[in-house]
């Protein structure tokens, strides 16, 4: 065994204790006072070992893309790998929904009182919710909003309003779309990835975007599609400071990051990523004028709805402690929520970032990893900033997807990938089937 492959393992271990640590610990503290808030730490889930209509086709789909994903990946043409990975990827995560069944899984998921929907029917008037918004996030104001609703600029409930509107409205279609949507992150980090390092370590990486642990909360929570949306953001950032169609492309970035902010306050720190993508891109000024422009529309059109999205994170914040947020105990949550980030991008994450974080090398690496391992240390550095933060404990499964998926092209650097893939379904089908989880 080589020593880049038995480092590979100890990180691999030293994150699965960390997990078996967080675990104890966690429901040690819950057993206690129940101040952690979560039924299984560090996940917000229950025990419930099942299975469901979705397990055969979960165990078929991960058997698939252990056995053919690389050979498929290293020789299939650019356009339809990509579509092969959109496919698969959702192949995979509407299996892993369908474990607990369509109505628990998929239907059900988003119709909760802390969830969107409830709030569709408060939004006939758009302009006039809108100016109203920030008045219903306090918990002891009137008519509050539920807590997802409160806890996140409107955009992200507006996006329901408007499914609606269309003749798309309740859960299962929500939820269609957050898988469907959410699915296209895997396509837009290997667009980056291609573009900012090479073609073949975003091949490589290919098969463990479809297998990601991830695909357990992209179905079904909003948080997936948010993902989407950030990664499509900085796919076309990407592209257009690597002077492919560097107007349209950049003004459709700044499109998506301005959403990408209306949909998460904590989307801000993607800046940290934009700025990885800036950096290892070029210095031409052109594409970031475009950009610019465009990240502006999506601001200034809420704005003149009348919604100030400073005004509403401040609000925000007084809410944060006024719920879980002031009791769950920032000691901790601020190394749990690690844990919980390695079960979502599972060991052979672990170990390709281990790889990518820039060090002391016996020789100098090659352009594409070193591009490649800025753009997975910019993602670590955004998501170690939200944990700092203390606005982030619990539940960051899912709230970190958008930085998550971002350090999983690390995997590019593995060795040996069959054998880490098994390592990565293992580890989602498990949680899938021991778990019940929240989202």
């Amino acid at each position: 065994m080589n020593r880049d492959l038995l480092r590979d393992l100890y990180a691999a271990v030293c994150a699965a204790l960390l997990v078996l640590t967080a675990v104890l610990v966690g429901a040690a503290i819950q057993h206690r006072d129940g101040s952690l808030r979560v039924g299984w730490p560090p996940l917000l889930a229950s025990w419930d070992p099942h299975v469901g209509p979705g397990t055969p086709a979960a165990v078929v789909v991960a058997a698939a893309v252990v056995a053919y994903g690389p050979s498929l990946a290293a020789r299939l043409p650019w356009r339809p790998l990509l579509l092969a990975v959109w496919g698969t990827g959702m192949a995979w995560t509407w299996s892993l929904a369908l474990v607990d069944g369509w109505h628990q899984g998929v239907a059900e998921q988003l119709t909760t009182r802390n969830e969107y929907l409830p709030a569709v029917g408060r939004f006939h008037d758009i302009p006039a919710a809108l100016r109203d918004f920030t008045r219903h996030i306090l918990i002891d104001s009137p008519d509050n909003w539920g807590a997802h609703v409160a806890g996140h600029p409107p955009g992200a409930t507006l996006t329901f309003v408007l499914l609606d509107r269309i003749g798309l409205g309740g859960g299962g279609w929500a939820g269609t779309w957050c898988i469907t949507v959410g699915t296209t992150a895997a396509v837009a980090v290997l667009v980056a990835v291609r573009t900012l390092a090479d073609e073949s370590l975003a091949r490589r990486a290919a098969p463990f975007l479809v297998l990601a642990p991830a695909a357990v909360w992209v179905g079904t929570s909003a948080d997936g599609y948010f993902a989407a949306v950030a990664a499509w953001a900085v796919a076309l950032l990407a592209l257009a400071v690597r002077g492919v169609r560097p107007g349209l492309n950049g003004f459709c970035s700044g499109l998506l990051f301005g959403l990408t902010v209306y949909l998460s306050y904590g989307l801000t720190l993607m800046v940290v990523v934009a700025g990885a993508v800036v950096w290892a891109g070029s210095s031409r000024r052109r594409p970031l004028l475009f950009a610019l422009a465009g990240f502006v529309v999506v601001p200034a059109v809420f704005t003149a709805l009348g919604f100030e999205w400073w005004e509403g994170y401040r609000i925000l914040v007084t809410r944060y402690y006024q719920g879980a947020g002031g009791v769950r105990p920032y000691g901790y949550w601020v190394w749990a929520n690690l844990a919980c980030t390695v079960l979502i991008v599972g060991p052979a994450t672990v170990a390709g970032v281990r790889r990518a974080v820039p060090r002391r090398h016996p020789a100098p690496p090659n352009r594409g990893d070193r591009r490649l391992g800025l753009l997975v240390t910019a993602a670590l550095l955004a998501l170690l900033v939200a944990d700092l933060s203390g606005m982030s404990k619990a539940e960051t499964e899912r709230i970190w997807l958008p930085f998550a998926v971002w350090l999983l092209p690390a995997c590019a650097f593995l060795t040996g990938a069959r054998g880490w893939l098994v390592g990565q379904a293992v580890l989602a089908l498990l949680v899938n089937h021991l778990l019940l989880t929240g989202w």
